[in-house]
């Protein structure tokens, strides 16, 4: 590919890197990652409610990673409150799991804002044959797709596997006991799928612009110049 081909793919995978940066940043401290309906068992069971008049005992649940609001409805309207995960939680959430996720999500911000610089450095400068060069490309944008993948694992096993929503509805009630009744990811969740395309598809155009995969051509060996040292 021409030299001032390359350089418009590299700084368009540049631009594509750094808004993934940015969105990953933005979706950490957004509460918009899972939203749902939470039933208040307990009262539904008390007046053996039905149909349309479970609607008065579903409270809603929005949370995100660091903090969110639920709100509670036993019948006699609803309750707002919001929450954090850290300090608040800690009790009723599984934190290693929890931790995990914020920490693919920091990954995935270092990473791509790495990459975006490198992007631009093979663009515009001189690429190295070393991790600043293509080698690096590859890298770093596998580094960011990898982890942007196990943030959306992480989180899904932790909403699924250890019932997240059914925790945090339940948390220092004595009185009620709550269900989730309906939960969907929200747009965070799914932003950071865009953010999982995006750099399988920078992946894409580094192999567009010219670049071997890694690996992919084994060196030939030099015989000429140890056929000259034996000479000597």
């Amino acid at each position: 590919m021409p030299r001032r081909q390359q350089q418009l793919v590299f700084s368009a995978s540049g631009l594509l890197a750094l808004s993934c940066a940015l969105a990953a940043a933005v979706a950490v401290g957004l509460p918009r990652w899972l939203r749902g309906a939470v039933l208040c068992r307990t009262g539904a069971e008390l007046v053996n409610a039905t149909g349309p008049e479970l609607d008065k005992f579903l409270g809603e649940l929005s949370y995100g990673l660091l903090h969110g609001v639920r709100v509670k409805q036993c019948g006699l309207g609803g309750r707002p409150a919001r929450f954090s995960f850290f300090p608040d939680l800690l009790d009723a959430i599984p934190v290693v799991l929890h931790v995990s996720v914020l920490f693919f999500c920091g990954v995935v911000i270092l990473f791509s804002s790495v990459v975006t610089g490198f992007f631009f450095f093979n663009a515009f400068g001189r690429p190295y044959e070393t991790l600043q060069g293509p080698m690096g490309l590859y890298l770093w944008t596998f580094i960011s797709w990898l982890s942007s993948c196990l943030v959306m694992i992480l989180f899904a096993s932790e909403v699924k596997l250890h019932h997240l929503s059914d925790r945090i509805s339940n948390f220092n009630e004595v009185n009620f006991v709550f269900q989730t009744y309906t939960e969907h990811y929200d747009r965070c969740f799914w932003l950071f799928f865009l953010i999982f395309l995006l750099h399988g598809f920078n992946f894409l155009l580094v192999r567009l612009a010219g670049i071997q995969f890694p690996f992919q051509e084994s060196k030939e060996l030099d015989l000429s110049g140890g056929a000259a040292d034996l000479m000597y």
